[in-house]
Formats: structure tokens, sequence, C-alpha cells
């Protein structure tokens, strides 16, 4: 694919000053639940930003507001210099919105579908263009109804696109692809990045967000719990690395770990229990794991699995969360 057919409509509109996005105070309730409680964000022009959270944790519902799809209750809600109102109809022509599931009429063509959607802008890229963009060439002519999951959130992205927006959003967009079909958007938003676009994502998949977000902020309870690049995040948790074990006793019934004895190990930082997967966070990996072992051993016990990794964003969110991201 060619970067001047993703290339926004005039690199000064991206390149203003101030923020893409701008929330100050944002709050919004329903009936007794604060979905989202005094939140302030910032995201830069030209920056690729994800939100993480739980269900329940307000993301969504902060996402809405930004689309303009909901009204908050108080705060300031800015895109691209913007108030939703007093400027709704500009910022409709300025951005472009992926929902997480799209539902477009099958027995309309890929074509007449982009052909659609391209009518209700005044500005923006040709039909052609946004096939090119989407890697539907091959299927310009089939029926929605025929497209495969893959194809089907290739063409929702090519919606999103064809007004040329400089402010994208993309909910989940590729929940539900496999392995090949999400590696292909992958590459589509990393031209979308090169090209200057703002886009703002949220995903169910930390790989996702480590590979395509400049900045991830962690929402829980309607606030932003943490916020930064991915080394930041991890370096937040304190250890380098992650060990993970099982563990059975030599004697029927006798699993039982002393998890003070592992946390008093000079380099175990914390220690938790998933489904029987004791997680330990680790500096000096290469110190700590004899004296895991040793600890283990006079405990009783032995191993059925372990296995290390670097920290990564997911160890960031469990520990902040209590939970993966996946457990909903």
């Amino acid at each position: 694919m060619s970067h001047s057919k993703t290339a926004p409509r005039s690199s000064a509109t991206i390149h203003e000053n101030g923020p893409s996005l701008l929330l100050r105070g944002l709050r919004k309730a329903f009936a007794d639940v604060v979905a989202v409680d005094g939140l302030d964000l910032e995201v830069a022009r030209g920056e690729c930003f994800g939100l993480l959270g739980p269900n329940g944790a307000g993301k969504t519902t902060t996402i809405e507001i930004c689309e303009g799809l909901t009204t908050p209750d108080a705060g300031t809600v800015e895109l691209l210099g913007i108030d939703w109102r007093t400027g709704a109809t500009e910022l409709r022509q300025r951005i472009g919105i992926q929902l997480q599931e799209t539902q477009f009429p099958d027995k309309l063509t890929v074509e007449e579908t982009l052909r659609l959607f391209r009518s209700f802008y005044h500005h923006g890229l040709s039909v052609a263009e946004s096939i090119l963009t989407a890697q539907l060439e091959e299927k310009r002519n089939s029926r929605v109804g025929t497209l495969s999951g893959g194809q089907k959130q290739r063409l929702a992205m090519a919606c999103a696109l064809v007004g040329d927006p400089e402010l994208l959003f993309l909910d989940e967009p590729t929940t539900g692809l496999d392995p090949q079909a999400r590696r292909h958007l992958w590459d589509l938003v990393d031209e979308l990045k090169q090209a200057g676009r703002t886009i703002i994502l949220t995903t169910h998949y930390m790989e996702e967000a480590e590979r395509l977000c400049d900045r991830v902020a962690i929402m829980d309870h309607g606030r932003i719990i943490a916020l930064g690049t991915t080394p930041q995040l991890v370096a937040s948790v304190g250890a380098e690395h992650i060990v993970e074990f099982a563990v059975a006793g030599r004697e029927p019934g006798l699993t039982q770990v002393n998890a003070g004895l592992l946390t008093a190990i000079p380099g175990v930082q914390s220690h938790r229990v998933d489904a029987g997967l004791h997680q330990l966070s680790v500096m000096e990996l290469h110190t700590a794991v004899p004296r895991i072992f040793a600890a283990l051993t006079a405990q009783g016990l032995h191993l059925s699995e372990f296995r290390t990794h670097s920290a990564t964003l997911e160890d960031v969110f469990v520990n902040l969360t209590g939970r993966t991201l996946r457990d909903e």
C-alpha cells in the first residue's frame, strides 16, 4: 500500500497546536452507578493512544462521550480544539469511527457500501483509494454478506477512513479475527500512524496495545489508574521478570505454599495466585530462581509447572486491577 493513499487532507491541519483530544473533569453516571469519575486526559496530535480497562471500568462510556454518542454530566470534551456542543457538524466531517461490530447491508457490494459512506462527507478519499487502502481490490464487486470476518473489519476501517479523518476511533478493531487477519489490520494501523493521523484504540489484546500504541492508559472504576508508554508502565511493576509456577506435594493434599517465605527472598517483589498458578514479580532472575526452588523444596513441594518471562503490559494490568484483560 502506498502511504499517499492514507495521507490526511492537510498536514498543516494535523500539526495544529494543542491536543487532538482533551478531557477535563469528565463525569457520567447512570442512576447510582458512576461510570466516569472526574476523568482528565490529553492525546497529542499524531499519537496512537490505547485505552484499556476491564468491563465496568468506564472505558466504553468515555469513548462514546468522545465520539459524540453520549452526553457527559459534567466536564470538558474537546476534539481537535472543538466542543461537541458547538461544533458537532464540523467534528463529524473531521473524525472517523470504527465500532467493534458494524452491520452493513448484506446485499450491497463493497464498492456500493463505500460509495454510500463517501456521500456523507464534503471531502475525503475516492472510493477507489478507500478500497486500495483496505486491501479489498479483489472484493470490490462482492456482496458484503459473502465477506469473511477479517474482510468485513477491513471494510469497516475503509468506511471510517473514507472521509479522510484527522482523528480516528478504533473500538476493538480486531476482536474475533484470526491471527492473520489481525496482523493485516495492524499493518493498516501502522500505515495510518505513519501518515500522521491521531488514533484512539481500545483493545482486549495486550500484544496489540504494545505493538501499536505510543502511550496507554489503564482505566478502572471510572478513573485513569496508570498512564504512559509501555516501557514506563512495565517499569512501574517494580520487577523485570515474572516467574509462574504450579506445585504438587510429596504427600496427597500437600500443595499449600508459604507466600511469606517466597516474598522474603531478595529480589522477589510480590506474589499472587491465579487459578492455582503462582506468579512472582522478580528482579535478578538468575539469583532469585535457585532460592525459589530451595524455598519450595523446604516446604515439601515440587513443581508441576514452571516458566518465566519478561514483564509485559499484561503484568502491569494484572498488578493494577487484579485480573487479566480477557478475564471478562
